[in-house]
């Protein structure tokens, strides 16, 4: 869709000014002149918005949450036998979220002037997961467009709450963490210099430990702006090489080899693909096009790569279980249960109940770490803070000596 200002006139004679989605020029000068008989002038202003004022940050991607609640509303209306241009109007008054609330407009007259619905919401400016807009697709086309949007409420319920589980759950350490590294800097810069002046003026030998104290804060305080200097270059580095193909390869591999972070990681990305497949072959799809859809959501790019070489392979006729085998990337368990899906013919439900484990594997996985991640933060914090403490007293043992 695209952004339009127009300068039009009322019924009653009055100048109104305003602007408007719409495909072309010619689309929007029609939707115009349904409202007011007269147009001065119609001018593309591209994605741009109207004014300062409704300029919006951050990303045009929704929320999980939000679409999780537009699932339940599409299928509760649609199920009571809500037109859907009417239902998408009216989920579109509902919501909150200005984005989410342009686009569904935008997306309601799309429907009403003969659009499907996928199509009209893929070309609002607010970016839609794939899975979503495919899943929508299927359904348009099979007539079951309220059990897909059921599904895919609870398929959107699943992700934003685990998700929101692992958040919670990391909020502690990262607390503790990002408190010791500022309770650092200023020991090093502020604390130990105005010590190491006072010990300094005493004259003598200080102990060992007390010295190394020292010498680590006068590095500090020479070269923290080297230290920042290189942490930002290194994130910068790794963020761009991240976006290579070879990068991100290497980097999906290395979330799925680190110690306890890659079982977690490992855990999360399967139920997220049998979460994903399992949504798109209930919802009509062949195993083929769900498997291309999946490689485009699944986070990790090893494991996405994966499934993109997989298509082909499952196109020329080999059984998903072979294919996954052939990988040798995804969990034994992940493998034998597709296989055993394929057998019976159940894949979809099969799917479903390994998603299920993985997401109960992923919560015990990251509780057992949590649980060993305190006790060893509080053990590294003891040490840092009992060596300050026995460097700074070791000294005053001898002080009245120089005194």
């Amino acid at each position: 869709m695209i952004n339009f200002k127009y300068h039009a006139v009322d019924a009653n004679g009055k100048n109104v000014t305003g602007t408007i989605q719409a495909l072309d020029e010619f689309d929007a000068v029609t939707r115009i002149r349904a409202s007011y008989p007269v147009i001065i002038d119609v001018k593309s202003i591209g994605n741009k918005e109207a004014g300062v004022l409704s300029l919006e940050l951050g990303s045009q991607k929704i929320k999980e949450k939000d679409l999780a609640v537009m699932c339940s509303q599409f299928s509760i209306m649609l199920r009571s036998g809500i037109p859907l241009p009417k239902a998408v109007g009216m989920i579109a008054r509902q919501t909150k979220d200005k984005k989410l609330k342009r686009s569904l407009e935008s997306a309601a007259e799309d429907v009403e002037q003969g659009s499907t619905l996928a199509a009209a919401l893929d070309r609002t400016d607010t970016k839609f997961p794939i899975t979503f807009i495919e899943t929508i697709k299927a359904g348009e086309q099979s007539g079951t467009v309220d059990q897909t949007f059921q599904r895919m409420q609870t398929y959107y319920e699943k992700s934003y709450k685990n998700k929101a589980k692992i958040r919670q759950a990391m909020i502690y350490p990262i607390f503790v963490v990002i408190v010791a590294i500022v309770v650092l800097f200023v020991v090093m810069l502020k604390v130990i210099p105005v010590l190491s002046e006072t010990f300094t003026s005493l004259g003598g030998d200080l102990p060992l430990m007390t010295r190394m104290m020292i010498g680590m804060s006068n590095f500090f305080a020479s070269y923290w702006g080297v230290m920042i200097f290189v942490i930002v270059a290194l994130v910068l580095f790794v963020s761009i090489f991240k976006k290579t193909d070879r990068g991100s390869l290497i980097w999906g591999k290395l979330m799925l080899k680190l110690p306890v972070f890659g079982k977690i990681n490992m855990y999360n990305c399967a139920a997220q693909f049998a979460d994903t497949m399992s949504i798109l072959i209930s919802s009509g799809f062949s195993v083929n096009k769900s498997m291309e859809v999946t490689a485009r959501v699944i986070d990790n790019d090893l494991l996405a790569h994966e499934c993109d070489m997989m298509v082909p392979k499952i196109e020329e006729g080999k059984t998903l279980g072979t294919c996954m085998t052939e990988s040798d990337q995804f969990p034994d368990n992940l493998v034998e249960m597709c296989t055993i899906g394929e057998d019976s013919g159940e894949l979809d439900e099969t799917l479903i109940t390994i998603g299920d484990y993985y997401h109960n594997e992923s919560d015990n996985a990251t509780a057992k770490m949590l649980a060993m991640l305190e006790p060893v933060m509080l053990i590294c914090l003891a040490v840092f803070a009992g060596f300050i403490v026995i460097s700074i007293y070791l000294p005053m043992f001898t002080m009245y000596n120089y005194m």
